[in-house]
């Protein structure tokens, strides 16, 4: 019985992944994918990319990254202990803690709704959170010379797939609340696909020659917002936390 469930369930997780991979989405007048609408990530990858568990402040949850295959964050030396460090000073030293912006990619994987607009020339992304905005050019070249809180965009298209890279990215976000970091050599190049009319596939390869050993991949699903009449709220953030406060262990 039990193996003639677990044929059942694998039989079930093929059959998604196939339709996921054949789903074409509806098209925009210029007839490119569709990706409008309000996302929103349902993980604990906000909390940290890798496998946790539960800590003051933090959930536990499963990681995000599929590449490596060990899940996790491919460390140059001594950069795992400033994680470490980062982890155990994070109520004061998180910067989102200090309301600054997220940066990206985390601001996609944080527990708050964001929402897509697109014309041929520009994909432009809202985000509730402290009403942060990105617009990812679809023509042109990054910017010289200049860190960006939430990096300079610039999509293509892929098939089914928008490509976005993002430079310039300012080395003082933070990857997760648990102290994941990166430097501004940081060069994000995100995935949206559309793999079903209430979800979108987010995938992203983050380098950094200053912290990391080797790039590493994230994956993880974001689902429509289907409610009638939809819309981002507004979330301003305020710094409670004291000067001297610290996190507890």
């Amino acid at each position: 019985m039990l193996a003639r469930s677990l044929i059942a369930y694998g039989a079930l997780i093929l059959s998604a992944s196939a339709q996921q991979k054949s789903y074409r989405a509806p098209r925009t007048p210029d007839g490119k994918p569709d990706l409008q609408g309000i996302w929103e990530a349902r993980t604990t990858a906000n909390a940290n990319l890798e496998a946790h568990g539960a800590a003051f402040g933090i959930r536990a949850g499963e990681s995000v990254i599929v590449d490596p295959a060990d899940g996790k964050i491919p460390y140059q030396p001594g950069a795992r202990e400033k994680q470490k460090e980062n982890f155990a000073n994070r109520a004061m030293a998180d910067p989102v803690n200090r309301c600054y912006l997220p940066g990206v990619p985390r601001i996609t994987y944080m527990p708050y709704p964001f929402q897509i607009f697109q014309t041929p020339e520009f994909v432009a992304i809202t985000y509730e959170y402290v009403h942060a905005s990105r617009t990812i050019h679809m023509k042109g070249e990054h910017l010289d010379n200049i860190e960006l809180w939430m990096g300079d965009s610039r999509g293509h298209w892929e098939g089914e797939t928008l490509v976005v890279e993002v430079a310039d990215n300012n080395g003082d976000t933070w990857l997760d609340s648990s102290g994941n970091f990166h430097s501004p050599e940081m060069h994000v190049v995100e995935r949206y696909t559309r793999t079903g009319p209430d979800t979108l596939q987010y995938d992203a390869a983050i380098s950094d020659s200053k912290v990391l050993t080797k790039p590493f991949k994230i994956s993880l699903p974001l689902y429509r917002h289907t409610k009638k009449n939809a819309q981002l709220y507004e979330y301003e953030c305020h710094v409670y936390l004291e000067e001297s406060g610290g996190a507890k262990k």
